[in-house]
């Protein structure tokens, strides 16, 4: 039978930012999903990491930009969840799945803006939809904003405004979602060192160099900084927290 332990469903977790949020909900007891759109072996990979903790964890794999996709994935999961932990529903659902692609304003062609919208907006708005029978009354919904919903940089331009819809999204979830105790907030990483975006904070020195001149704490963010504040918004700790901005930037252009 369930324990009655808690479980969090995470997409794009096989890398960077995702990973280590699924290895830090782990942490706090949490059963753990992770969805991953085509690197099994990595994901996997997640999975045996969290396994050695002594919690439980999967794998599944999901293309968040395909809506049609959703009916199929939604049966997956629920077959995951009785036969991987004895549960009917799950009780945390983190939208974290992205792309980066830095194009400007002026140069960015419809089938980019499509496929970003896909991925950041109408995906999470309707994986978000079909899942919300199968979210436990008194859950949570984390929805991974980004610091470039604040501020500006040049090429992000379409990412930057897809990130401050989802946090207009996130406050009309909790609004809505409220009356079954289900909390709702946006976590907005600023700059982080990882293969987002083709790893061009990571791997470029000059860009490197240049975003750490604007963060207060005198450096740029590591993938180990963004996990354990998703894995506290899903601990009863936070329970009192709900329709928020929660920017994780080191103070990034204050």
């Amino acid at each position: 039978m369930n324990t009655g332990r808690k479980i969090a469903l995470i997409t794009g977790g096989s890398r960077g930012l995702g990973k280590d949020m699924a290895l830090k909900t782990a942490t706090k007891g949490l059963g753990v999903v992770i969805t991953y759109h085509s690197k099994k072996e990595e994901a996997e990979k997640v999975v045996a990491e969290i396994k050695k903790t002594g919690q439980k964890a999967v794998a599944l794999q999901l293309d968040t930009a395909t809506i049609s996709g959703f009916d199929e994935f939604k049966r997956n999961l629920q077959q995951t969840l009785k036969s991987e932990f004895d549960a009917e529903n799950f009780d945390f659902l983190i939208n974290n799945a992205g792309i980066g692609i830095n194009e400007p304003i002026a140069k960015t062609s419809e089938e980019t803006f499509d496929l970003l919208t896909n991925i950041h907006f109408k995906g999470v708005f309707f994986l978000t939809q079909k899942l919300l029978d199968v979210l436990n009354d008194g859950g949570g919904i984390v929805n991974i904003s980004s610091g470039l919903a604040r501020f500006t940089m040049p090429g992000y331009g379409v990412y930057g405004a897809l990130k401050a819809g989802i946090e207009s999204l996130t406050r009309y979830e909790a609004k809505e979602f409220g009356n079954r105790g289900i909390r709702v907030n946006a976590v907005a990483p600023g700059a982080i060192e990882t293969d987002f975006g083709g790893g061009l904070v990571r791997d470029n020195k000059q860009v490197n160099d240049h975003v750490k001149q604007s963060i207060a704490l005198d450096r740029v963010g590591q993938a180990s900084d963004i996990g354990g504040v998703v894995a506290f918004l899903c601990t009863e700790d936070a329970k009192w927290i709900n329709a928020q901005r929660i920017e994780v930037s080191g103070g990034q252009n204050i």
